[in-house]
């Protein structure tokens, strides 16, 4: 465990000076008629969290579609001022798909892609599109009520909690959705929630996850980003149970992190990307593409050495929630804000 504590530091430190630096690229010689992409990060691509997941499926991409794709990542384009001359640098130098991956870059895509409307641009969560733009984006509504479900099932207390970054749309559907599965199973549970409203502040979620765990929370959910390395940090420190989101965590805590939600993006990135090799990506108006539990873009993290721990009734609940919301004989409230 106190091996455990030292890596985990070390990644928070890694993560948190990253925004000190400039912004890295990383670039491959296109082939001869490949689609070219480009990929803005607000964070690292080694972030165990929002960036890793991306990255992680346009990798997959890759090996797929060999030559017929040329990828090239920049990390660390977070502030809202560094987003628009990143996209016009890519849109001016022959650019034919470039992906802003988080809520802030809809402003600064909608105004460049009006100027380039032969370019196509790909935006992380939002809800502004043109017939050039369109929007990825996850039902994390679906992954919330799952990871309510588990908590409640696995908590000892009645107490469990959520932490999220910004009170945005879709984390306040996730939440909601926490809430409504956790009470599915307990409906006298005490749910905890938190913001930090920043999804940097790994340092503030920290400090909050402990807040909960010390008043009896035994079991908290995160909703992504840097944020969720500090809840996993609190975890391991409280010595208490932690669910992950966007990819699996348990590298990070192997004790502490039960299960998560995990987002595989390259189910929404193909869709687009065939979209656009087939000519018909500006002839719709359904601009959304979605990681939903029925076409395999959100899916419940292993368990690992927890199976044998759990109750195996807690796993029962979460592959019940799972195939009622495949089979639709479980319909989410919209908990539209």
């Amino acid at each position: 465990m106190k091996g455990m504590k030292m890596l985990l530091s070390i990644v928070l430190v890694l993560c948190l000076a990253g925004g000190l630096f400039a912004a890295g690229t990383k670039e491959q010689a296109p082939a001869n008629d490949a689609l070219k992409i480009a990929v803005l990060l607000p964070g690292k691509i080694d972030d165990v969290s929002w960036n890793q997941a991306l990255y992680d499926g346009m990798r997959k991409i890759e090996k797929e579609m060999g030559d017929k794709v040329s990828v090239t990542y920049v990390e660390e384009v977070y502030e809202v001022a560094d987003i628009e001359p990143a996209l016009m640098d890519f849109a001016s130098n022959g650019y034919d798909l470039i992906f802003g991956h988080g809520f802030q870059f809809m402003e600064p895509i909608i105004k460049v892609a009006e100027q380039f409307p032969n370019v196509n641009f790909a935006l992380g969560t939002g809800y502004k599109t043109l017939p050039n733009t369109c929007v990825y984006d996850i039902h994390l509504g679906q992954g919330g009520y799952l990871m309510g479900v588990l908590a409640a099932s696995i908590s000892e207390t009645g107490k469990i909690g959520v932490i999220g970054g910004a009170d945005v749309s879709e984390i306040y559907r996730g939440h909601e959705s926490y809430k409504l599965g956790a009470k599915s199973i307990n409906p006298n549970i005490e749910i905890q929630e938190f913001y930090t409203g920043d999804w940097r502040d790994s340092a503030k979620a920290k400090e909050g996850a402990l807040g909960m765990y010390d008043s009896g929370v035994d079991v908290i959910w995160h909703s992504g980003d840097g944020i969720g390395l500090g809840a996993v940090n609190a975890a391991l420190d409280a010595g208490k149970y932690v669910l992950s989101n966007v990819v699996n965590q348990r590298v990070l805590a192997p004790e502490n992190v039960v299960s998560g939600i995990d987002y595989d993006w390259d189910t929404a990135i193909r869709q687009i990307i065939d979209e656009i090799l087939a000519g018909t990506f500006n002839t719709h108006d359904d601009k959304y593409y979605w990681l939903t539990v029925e076409n395999g873009g959100l899916q419940v993290a292993d368990y690992g050495p927890f199976a044998d721990i759990i109750p195996q009734q807690a796993i029962d609940n979460v592959e019940k929630a799972r195939k009622s919301l495949i089979d639709g004989s479980l319909v989410l409230p919209d908990f539209t804000k």
